[in-house]
């Protein structure tokens, strides 16, 4: 092969790498922009996280009930004279049925009008029916997204 032709496969080598860059550097970018800092805390963190928001949202009397033997309840607030008995969940997968369960349980418990679960992911397809089954509010992460976008 000559210099030139040489020369040409060197720029489209070139070419390629800096394609190839842009493309990891844009895949990179996205997913760092789908984790949110709310995707970091601890459970607990991630209770006293959810308590300010529904409060800057208007619900009022908002306690971070103690961390075990709580009854599968992490937050009992009220809102417009209804009470809400929460459930939170940090996770890094789907929500399942257990939540929505727990949910079901300490709204009972804590005699509540509403019972709901309030998470920084989705829930799985039994959850969702369960839920429907069992009246209980599902906040998934789109949910909880819009609640930390209205507050700044």
């Amino acid at each position: 092969m000559n210099t030139e032709t040489n020369m040409v496969w060197l720029i489209i080598a070139l070419l390629f790498l800096f394609l190839l860059a842009g493309l990891i550097l844009s895949y990179v970018s996205k997913r760092r922009a789908r984790v949110k800092d709310f995707d970091l805390l601890d459970g607990r963190e991630f209770e006293y996280y959810c308590a300010d928001l529904l409060r800057k949202r208007g619900f009022q009397e908002v306690e971070v009930t103690k961390g075990s033997g709580d009854y599968g309840i992490d937050i009992l607030a009220e809102r417009d004279g209804v009470t809400y008995a929460i459930q939170c969940k940090c996770y890094g997968d789907s929500v399942g049925v257990k939540a929505v369960q727990e949910a079901y349980a300490g709204r009972d418990y804590y005699d509540c009008m509403v019972g709901a679960v309030l998470t920084n992911q989705y829930f799985t397809g039994p959850a969702v029916e369960a839920a429907k089954k069992l009246k209980i509010l599902l906040w998934d992460r789109g949910y909880l997204e819009s609640m930390a976008e209205e507050q700044g």
